[in-house]
C-alpha cells in the first residue's frame, strides 16, 4: 500500500473519534462533548494561551499533542478523570491502540505520532506540560459553566478536582491562578463541595 492510501485510511479511522463520548458537556449544556470537539478546543486554547506558558514552547509540537492525544480512545474508551476504578492507569491499553491506530500511517509518520503521544502521556517536556495543562483546564471551564457539571452529577468533591487540576501549574502558573480561583469560587457558589 502507498503512502497516501495509507494516510487516508488512518484518517478514514479517526473519524471514529468523533463518536467518543465524555463525561463533560458543553459550555452551558445539556450535551456531551465527543473526543474530537474536546481535541479541536484544546488546540485552539493551545493557540490563544501559548503566551502564558510558563516556558516558551513548540506552539506545532502542542497543537500535534493536543490533537492526537485522545485518538487511543477510539480503542482504549474515555476513562473519565474522576474515575478511581481505572484511575488513568490504562496505559498499556492505550500504547496497543497507539500502536494499532497510528500504525496505520506510514512508517515514519507512525513512530513521530507514537513519539508524540508517549512524551504527552509523559508529562516531562514543557509541550507536553503546557498541553495537560489545557487538558485540564478545559473540562473546569465546563463545569463552572454548567453549575458543577460532572462534579455535581458524580459526586466529585473539592480535594479530587484540587488534586487533579494542579497539574495546571506545571505548564502554566498564570493560568492555574486563574483556574485556583475558579474552583474557590466554585466551593463558594455551591457547586463544589468543600
Amino acid at each position: 500500500m502507498n503512502d497516501l492510501a495509507s494516510q487516508v485510511n488512518f484518517i478514514k479511522e479517526i473519524d471514529k473519534l468523533k463518536y467518543i463520548q465524555r463525561k463533560t458537556r458543553l459550555f452551558n449544556s445539556d450535551r456531551h462533548e465527543n473526543d474530537a470537539e474536546h481535541s479541536w478546543h484544546l488546540a485552539m486554547m493551545a493557540i490563544v494561551l501559548a503566551g502564558h506558558a510558563n516556558q516558551a514552547v513548540d506552539l506545532l509540537k502542542v497543537l500535534k499533542m493536543v490533537l492526537i492525544h485522545d485518538i487511543v480512545e477510539i480503542d482504549a474508551g474515555d476513562t473519565f478523570i474522576y474515575d478511581s476504578s481505572k484511575n488513568h492507569s490504562n496505559t498499556a491499553e492505550e500504547l496497543l491502540a497507539a500502536k494499532r491506530i497510528f500504525g496505520l500511517l506510514p512508517e515514519k509518520q507512525a513512530a513521530e505520532f507514537i513519539a508524540i503521544w508517549i512524551e504527552f502521556e509523559e508529562g516531562i517536556t514543557p509541550e507536553a506540560k503546557f498541553a495537560r495543562s489545557m487538558d485540564r483546564f478545559e473540562p473546569l471551564l465546563q463545569n463552572t459553566s454548567n453549575n458543577g457539571g460532572t462534579w455535581a452529577e458524580y459526586n466529585v468533591g473539592y480535594q479530587q478536582v484540587y488534586d487533579k487540576k494542579m497539574v495546571i501549574k506545571d505548564g502554566s502558573a498564570v493560568v492555574w491562578d486563574y483556574a485556583e480561583n475558579l474552583i474557590e469560587d466554585s466551593v463558594k457558589k455551591g457547586i463544589l463541595k468543600k
